[in-house]
């Protein structure tokens, strides 16, 4: 990683602001125990300043004992110094508003009456209760292992052969070898990027994102980058001049109805797209989360590649139940085996056997399909008319996606998302801004709108105020 570039552009010209940039690293862990400053005059260029700068704040940290000097050599971190990990600290301070962490806390931890327009899931009200209170009475009469053991290394295998089946319908071939069950779906990225990524690598990500991937990320400590994303897929033009510059190890993206933008991957763009990874190289993750809301099948990237440098994961945590979690991956063969190793170091086994029973229960039972084509059809008056709404208070989609229950909107000339996302949260009302989800930071007047979440007359109220509290106006 070149710590000098990543020091460039931090404002200031003192010793504190140098100082404060090597702590930033130290406790990112950008620098570990051992490790080497930049030079005192290559770091006085990066940063703007004088040497004689430089050398006051390393004299500085040397005496709090944080780096030592080596006559002749330079100054390093003291071998000594570890310090936990702090995610908050891995990139600059930014506006709670669009900070993934601060949004997703405001949305996991308020209470279910409050207003929630800028969260990633379903009210309770939409999601199938009887089936799955119908799953969870069965489990009565389970065997007690259900009920007392852990989840075996792989998952379920009733689970794993209904989840065969629904690979099979999007053109994914893959035998019981190639799929495993986790936690959840956020737990598969997770595994994936322990197995694949080092501290320093280099991710691609589209702009905008799942905000979460980001977070997950800086967790990895990896260097993110970004590609922007059309409404057919990532700008392939673009996406291969990163992959020629930047040299990224793995592309993480949604294939169907992608988060935010819901938009969808064409053909054309998916050929494209595998060619070039393949020529640099490159692992694809493909997260399907939104797929089972598609009214048809699109394109899948796991189906074109054949699970050979594409990796498919999944879960059920927006169709089913966020409560009951589990989720999956489907790799090469050879690759689950060292995932399964790294979940069993990890979570020791695989989910839970009580999540995986109800949802096979609710797989299997045949109203999850049902189900499913009462959402879809919801879903569609919904954001019919939200956008409706939406555009009465001049806020426009930037398209209408074909399924789910987002809608990326532009707000009008001269609004700022962060700052009407701000405001409603001093009334107790979470917004997703644009720039929670752009890593180029470049989505200021978009909003992400969850459809199934916007019914509450004062919550329409709150977003008119939000509208109105608007920097210089």
């Amino acid at each position: 990683m070149d710590i000098e570039a990543q020091m460039k552009g931090r404002g200031g010209t003192r010793t504190i602001d140098v100082m404060g940039a090597i702590r930033a690293k130290v406790t990112g862990r950008a620098l570990g125990p051992g490790d080497r400053l930049p030079s005192i005059r290559s770091l006085a260029a990066a940063m703007g300043v004088s040497p004689s700068t430089v050398v006051e704040a390393y004299d500085r940290l040397a005496a709090e004992g944080l780096i030592r000097a080596r006559r002749g050599s330079g100054f390093y971190v003291s071998p000594t110094v570890a310090p936990p990990l702090a995610l908050s600290e891995v990139e600059p301070r930014r506006d709670r508003a669009v900070d993934p962490f601060w949004v997703s806390r405001q949305s996991l931890d308020a209470d279910d009456a409050v207003p929630k327009p800028g969260c990633g899931w379903l009210p309770p009200v939409w999601m199938p209760e009887a089936a799955l209170r119908r799953a969870a009475r069965a489990l009565g009469r389970s065997e007690a292992s259900v009920l007392t053991n852990y989840g075996s290394t792989r998952g379920a295998p009733v689970l794993r052969r209904l989840l065969l089946t629904r690979l099979a319908e999007d053109g994914i071939e893959a035998a019981m070898g190639q799929l495993m069950l986790t936690g959840s779906g956020t737990q598969a990225t997770d595994l994936i990027c322990r197995f694949l990524l080092r501290p320093g690598d280099t991710v691609l990500v589209d702009d905008p994102c799942y905000f979460n991937f980001r977070a997950l990320l800086r967790a990895h400590q990896a260097k993110i980058v970004s590609v922007p994303y059309t409404p057919s897929g990532p700008d392939v033009a673009r996406f291969e001049q990163i992959l020629g510059s930047e040299r990224p190890r793995l592309y993480i993206t949604n294939s169907a109805l992608h988060n935010p933008t819901g938009a969808t991957l064409s053909l054309q763009t998916a050929h494209r797209l595998l060619t070039v990874a393949a020529a640099h190289d490159l692992t694809v993750i493909e997260d399907d989360i939104f797929g089972d809301f598609e009214p048809e099948r699109s394109p899948r990237l796991a189906a074109l590649d054949g699970l050979n440098r594409v990796i498919r994961i999944g879960s059920f945590s927006k169709t089913l139940s966020a409560s009951v979690r589990c989720g999956y991956i489907a790799a090469r063969a050879d690759w689950i085996e060292h995932l399964v190793d790294l979940q069993v170091a990890t979570s020791f086994g695989g989910p839970s056997p009580v999540a995986t029973e109800i949802i096979a229960k609710v797989l299997a039972g045949g109203s999850y399909r049902k189900h499913m084509e009462e959402l879809r059809q919801k879903l569609t008056r919904a954001r019919r008319d939200i956008a409706r709404k939406l555009g009465a208070l001049g806020i426009e989609p930037w398209l209408m996606p074909r399924g789910g229950f987002f809608l990326w909107c532009r707000l009008a000339d001269g609004q700022d998302a962060t700052a009407a996302a701000r405001a409603a949260l001093e009334e107790d009302v979470v917004l997703a801004p644009g720039n929670v989800f752009s890593v180029a930071q470049t989505a200021l007047n978009f909003m992400r709108f969850n459809v199934a979440h916007m019914s509450d007359p004062g919550m329409w109220d709150v977003l008119r105020r939000a509208l109105k509290a608007q920097p210089n106006r």
